[in-house]
């Protein structure tokens, strides 16, 4: 193979992985239009991302309902979850968190 040949097969790699990038950048924002971060009401282990002190990111909360662990759900629906504990907030709090 020419070096001329294996620069184009370079480029169109490069290419190819900036444009997948690219979607998966809008899929995922799309994916949270019309969703707000709802903290207190997610499972152990099943929150969505970085949340304060005990998590990390998604997965990472480690009691249930851990209040500042927070889910994705659909826009206006958060502080109509109801748990154990009250229901959802829109802000994270210290009140049930590992320690």
């Amino acid at each position: 193979m020419s070096k001329t040949t294996q620069l184009k097969t370079v480029a169109s790699g490069v290419a190819a992985a900036l444009g997948l990038a690219a979607v998966a950048t809008m899929t995922t924002a799309n994916a949270q239009e019309g969703m707000e971060k709802c903290y207190g009401i997610s499972l152990a282990g099943q929150n969505d991302c970085a949340a304060g002190p005990g998590t990390t990111c998604a997965g990472t909360s480690t009691i249930d309902y851990q209040t500042n662990a927070w889910k994705l759900v659909p826009q206006g629906t958060c502080t109509a979850i109801e748990t154990p504990h009250g229901a959802g907030s829109l802000e994270s709090s210290d009140a049930r968190v590992p320690g």
